[in-house]
This record gives structure tokens, sequence and C-alpha cells, in this order.
């Protein structure tokens, strides 16, 4: 029963953080920390529960995703499939080729300590800038725009630094409204997900056994419930809130996380 409550805590936490710009992975290692759920099986059961989030996606926009196959070449053929792929390229690359030191070297409270103060600092600078907005609407955003986010999702490999922080960052930087940058984020964070969760369940097989189905499922559900409500409640808060609260809140995390430390 433990630890279901464990899964169902987890779930949620997993589902409220991961779409937004406070880092998903700071809080599942805070609230593991918490909870005394750590270990091998608890990092493959975090990497299932992802996939709940990136269920709550599809179903969300799964008309978008369908439009993504609409390629079309020119200015206005709004947003396809290129977009998705160009803002793929870097973080996937860049992650093939350092996935072993990433997982043996940046996943602990201090690491993450890190990225949750670097990434607010590149939310409020992105928030303060002084940029004028080209892309106003998800279908404006250019294939360089979505290029340049790529290269700044390449930041949210390293734990705290926070997947929907950082694009959304990048995006507001390259001319993109925030509303925009925010449902960009959501779009290209299905593929993403998807392919770094396939990849790190083949490597956790082992940790993968009947006797935890029920756990990674009810957690599963949780997330992809949680996950739902904050995306669609997120894209509504980012039209009336600036980045940059949730940059002060990612620095009340981190001082959580000092504290836990000491």
């Amino acid at each position: 029963m433990q630890d279901l409550i464990h899964a169902i805590v987890m779930g949620i936490v997993e589902g409220l953080t991961e779409f937004l710009p406070v880092s998903s992975t700071g809080h599942l290692i805070l609230t593991g920390e918490l909870l005394g759920f750590k270990g091998e099986r608890a990092k493959t059961f975090e990497v299932v529960i992802q996939f709940g989030a990136v269920l709550a996606v599809l179903v969300l926009y799964w008309k978008r995703f369908l439009k993504l196959l609409n390629f079309r070449m020119g200015k206005d053929s709004g947003l396809n499939a290129l977009h998705v792929a160009l803002a793929m390229v870097p973080a996937c690359t860049v992650a093939v080729l350092m996935h072993g030191f990433i997982k043996a070297y940046l996943f602990g409270p201090q690491t993450v300590l890190i990225g949750l103060v670097a990434g607010g600092l590149l939310m409020i600078a992105a928030d303060r800038s002084r940029r004028k907005i080209v892309s106003e609407e998800l279908d404006d955003i250019t294939y360089t725009q979505a290029f340049v986010i790529g290269c700044f999702q390449v930041l949210a490999l390293w734990p705290g630094f926070s997947r929907s922080g950082s694009t959304i960052s990048g995006g507001m930087l390259a001319g993109a409204s925030q509303k925009a940058a925010a449902e960009f984020t959501f779009i290209v964070s299905v593929p993403i997900m998807a392919g770094a969760s396939i990849v790190d369940l083949l490597g956790s097989k082992e940790y993968l056994v009947k006797e935890d189905v029920l756990l990674f499922l009810v957690g599963l559900l949780a997330a992809f419930i949680v996950a739902m409500i904050a995306v669609i409640t997120f894209i509504n808060l980012m039209k009336r809130l600036r980045l940059s609260y949730f940059a002060y809140y990612r620095f009340g995390l981190a001082l959580l996380f000092f504290l836990l430390m000491l």
C-alpha cells in the first residue's frame, strides 16, 4: 500500500511539473528523497510515468499532430514536421554523444540545484529582453526559430535546467511570443520524451518486473490525468503571468534543495 501511495504522489508531481518551466526532474528527485523512494527501481518508475505526461499532450493536441504531416515549404506553411525535426536535432545529437556521462554524473541533488538557479536566470533574461515579437501564434514560428529553440533545448540535458524552461526562453529570445513558445515546447516534448524514455527503459529492462506492473500503471495514470490539467492551466497562465514568476519559484525550490542537502 505504501508503494502505491508513493506511485500516486510521484505521478502527481510528474504530471504537474513536466510541462511547467520548474524542472520535473528536480521535483522528482526532491520528492523521492523526502519519500525515501530511491534507487534503480525508482529511476525506472520515473521513466515509465513520463509516458503518462506524453500521452496527455497527444490527447490534447492530436489534431495539431495530424497537421504536422501536412509538410510544405515556405514562410506561410504553418507548423509542420520539419519544425519539430529541426528543434530535435541539437538535443538528440548531444544526448547520443553524452548519454553515459549525463546519467553517470549529472543526476543528483547538487547538479539539480545548479540547474534550477541557472535555468531561472535564463528565464529572467528572456523575460526582460527587449525583443521584437515576430511569431505571435504557434503557426508563425519559422524554421530558424525552431532550430534556435532546439539549441536551447540542449541545456535541458542538465537535470534541473528544465526542458520547458530552456525552450520557452529560447523561443522568446528568438522572437516568439511567450504563449507560442510554450505551445511549441509541448509539441516538441512528445518525440523527445518518448525517445529518451524508450532508451532509458531499454537500459533498465532488468528492473521491469511483473510485480511492479500495478505500481507503474498507477503512477502513469496519475501523471496522465494531472498533466492534462496542468497543460491546459499552463497555457492560460502564459497569457497572464510573466516567465520570471516561475524563475522565482525555482530559486525557492533551489533553496529547499540546499537545506535538504545540509
